[in-house]
Order: structure tokens, then sequence, then C-alpha cells
């Protein structure tokens, strides 16, 4: 009997085991539902900018230019604030030639050419002469007017000048960073003729001739055309209108490379020599 027993349990054990492996699998921990996938942030792309710095120019509808405005009869400022002159008239007749607006800004005549390269303006128009130094660092348009210097000395001065040579040994002073600053370094100081401690450089050509006519210097050397107007205002006089101290004509600077801008603005300023525009100016301002 004992033994009938056991089987029967040891059957229903049997029994058990195999409902159990047969039967629905064991519960898993629930997972929460699938979400939908969100793709991965891109990365912001800038947005394109014109190729060429005409492209630039024309997509901003406006052209910064830099000049140094204590130059009359090119540039100047008026007593309502105004910017005026050949140079700044001119600069507007090619900004409506290109259809965009003119920004002028005022700085010192030797930043210019650094604001240019450090993109803060787009082109400089203050009478400045193309030179080899300078064309290193930007490039020039063609020039728009041929230059002349002019020496000039106090009103009662006694000096007599039938070249330019003649200034060697004297007190003589000139504006940063122009040519004739530069010419009078090569001519006068290196060869010897004038001492270095009896060259003065002005960061502004109206300081030069103050200091003319107070009697600190003897001789300014500037173009001729704010020669003639500063001396007219100062009482100066003009000893020497001289061509020999210009190295070429009065250009307009653009970016080293604008190579889109400068055939465009060679061609503007062309058609305004050729259709008269250049030559009405120079007679609004009295420019020889």
């Amino acid at each position: 009997m004992k033994k009938q027993m056991l089987l029967i349990v040891t059957l229903i054990a049997a029994i058990l085991a195999i409902s159990a492996c047969g039967g629905a699998p064991a519960a898993q921990p629930t997972q929460p539902a699938a979400q939908p996938t969100q793709p991965a942030a891109q990365p912001t792309q800038p947005t394109a900018q014109p190729e060429g710095k005409l492209a630039q120019i024309r997509a901003a509808g406006k052209l910064i230019v830099g000049t140094s405005a204590d130059y009359p009869p090119y540039e100047s400022i008026d007593a309502n604030g105004n910017f005026v002159g050949f140079d700044m008239d001119l600069i507007r007749a090619v900004g409506e030639k290109l259809g965009v607006q003119v920004e002028i800004r005022d700085m010192p005549f030797d930043s210019l050419i650094a604001s240019l390269q450090e993109g803060k303006i787009d082109a400089v128009i203050a009478a400045m002469q193309a030179t080899a130094e300078r064309e290193e660092k930007v490039d020039f348009t063609i020039p728009y007017r041929m230059t002349k210097d002019a020496f000039i000395g106090a009103g009662d001065t006694t000096i007599v000048m039938s070249k330019p040579e003649d200034a060697a040994g004297m007190t003589i002073g000139a504006q940063t960073g122009t040519v004739q600053e530069g010419w009078i370094q090569k001519n006068l100081v290196a060869t010897g003729l004038t001492p270095a401690d009896k060259v003065f450089s002005y960061e502004r050509a109206d300081q030069a001739a103050l200091d003319l006519a107070s009697g600190r210097l003897q001789l300014v050397l500037m173009d001729a055309e704010p020669a003639l107007e500063l001396a007219q205002k100062n009482n100066l006089k003009v000893l020497l209108v001289t061509e020999t101290t210009a190295e070429g004509g009065k250009s307009i600077a653009i970016p080293e490379g604008a190579s889109d801008l400068k055939a465009e603005l060679d061609r503007i300023i062309q058609g305004l020599i050729d259709d008269g525009t250049v030559k009405a100016l120079e007679e609004k301002h009295g420019l020889p």
C-alpha cells in the first residue's frame, strides 16, 4: 500500500512539473511603448554670402567709405556736419551708378588703409595716390584726377623756391602717411640734406598749417589744391607747385584681390570722366 501511495505522489509531481514547463512563460517586466524616433538636430548652416566684394556691397545695399575730412576742397565737414568736397561728390556719384547708398566715415589718414584691410570699410577716397608701397597692401582703381603738390610758407616768409630740393635744411611738415611725407624722408632726410629732427608729421593737414602760421615750421608740403585753400584761409604763401614730388593720380583704394569691384569702379570712373561729370565737379570745387 505504501508503495502505491508513493507511486501516486511521484506521478502527480511529474504531471505538475510537465505542466509548469509547457505553460505560458513568466510575465516579463512591462517595457514602455516605443516612442517615435526624433531626427538628430542638424547644425545650423550659415547664411550663404554673395560671392565677391561687389556682390556683397550690392546685397548690403550700402558702400562704406573711409576718408580723412581735413583736406578741402577734396573732403571736409561743413557747419551742418555734412561731408562736402570734390571727393565726397564723386563717391556719391559712384554710389548712384552702383545702385547703393554711400556711408562715409571720417578717420585719420594714416589709419585708412589698415581699416580697409580689417574690413571696417569697403573703400577709401581721400585724395590718395596709388604708390607702390600702398599697392602691397590694397588695390586701387584707375586715377580719377592727376596730382600736383605745393610747398607753402608763412605769409611773411622770404623763402624762394624753384625746385623741391630747395627745401633742404629747413624745418618742414607733412601729413602722416602721405606721399609728401614719404618724399621728404626719402629725398631730404635719407640723403642728409635735412636733419630728421627738423621734420614734423601731423595727423591733420590743418594742424600743420597752424604751426606754419605760428612760425614753428618754415615749410609744409601737401597736395596743391588743399594747399591753395589753406594758404588763403590762414594767410600763408604758396612757394612752389610741382609734379616732381607726386607719384601718380588720385585713386579709390579697395580691398586687395577685389577684382570684381575694381573692374566695376574702373568702368564707372571712366564713364564719369567721359560724360563730363568729373570736369563739372572740378569746376564746382575750384580745382584747376
